[in-house]
């Protein structure tokens, strides 16, 4: 059965984007150009995920969530938001929203959180994540926190957005710009070495020796390589 997605979008381009995009993966889509009409479908039409504008032009965003969330704790809710600032994300975050990408987006990359969130959900709840294992060390997904040997780290939300765009791309190499703009959100490109700083924390937490890293490798002119079984070779430059 085709899943049914509720896109809640007041920009009639994007909204007819997305829905064409959607429509062409093999689902079944309903649009709502404000909060009131999308919490009408949403009451009233059986939907498996919502896509929620976070600026509406009748109520707040984070206003249709709290209203969801009165409802069903566990239903999934993916914001997307002209806002790229951290603090947004982190409210969106606390209000319930499972997931929160900044606007401009890649389309393909919301249709695959999407299809994340819809592999969480069984039958109405939410899974419970399994935990990220590599090498002797664990993400607690659930919790936010990394347990390395015996050491528990309680993980920033920057520092757990990362390390799961990493763990989404594993093997892969990714440059300091798509982890800025994928994994943090920023809107644009910005010239800084936080990626740099983040990746020398995750050496500090995971690697036995963080001069040698057999995970969190250093590709040199492209970024950097998330290597979980610590056996593919790059070659790394002195940060």
């Amino acid at each position: 059965m085709k899943k049914r997605i509720l896109i809640i979008e007041d920009d009639p381009h994007l909204r007819e984007g997305i829905r064409l995009n959607l429509h062409l993966g093999g689902y079944e889509v309903l649009c709502a150009a404000s909060g009131q009409e999308g919490l009408f479908f949403w009451k009233s039409e059986k939907t498996d995920l919502v896509i929620l504008d976070r600026m509406l032009p009748d109520m707040d965003g984070l206003r249709v969530l709290e209203d969801i969330r009165k409802m069903d704790k566990n239903f999934p809710v993916l914001i997307l938001s002209a806002k790229g600032e951290t603090e947004d994300r982190k409210n969106g975050l606390r209000k319930g929203c499972d997931d929160y990408m900044s606007k401009p987006f890649d389309l393909q990359e919301l249709e695959l959180r999407m299809e994340r969130l819809l592999y969480r959900v069984k039958e109405g709840g939410r899974s419970s994540e399994e935990d990220y294992l590599f090498g002797d060390n664990r993400i607690d997904w659930e919790r936010r926190v990394a347990i390395a040997g015996k050491e528990e780290v309680s993980l920033t939300d920057q520092e757990f957005r990362i390390l799961r765009y990493f763990a989404e791309n594993p093997g892969k190499p990714v440059s300091r710009e798509a982890i800025l703009t994928r994994a943090l959100g920023y809107a644009a490109p910005i010239a800084t070495r936080t990626v740099d700083n983040f990746l020398v924390r995750f050496r500090r937490y995971f690697e036995k020796n963080p001069r040698k890293p057999e995970f969190f490798k250093s590709i040199r002119s492209v970024g950097y390589l998330f290597d979980p079984f610590g056996e593919k070779k790059g070659k790394e430059d002195k940060d």
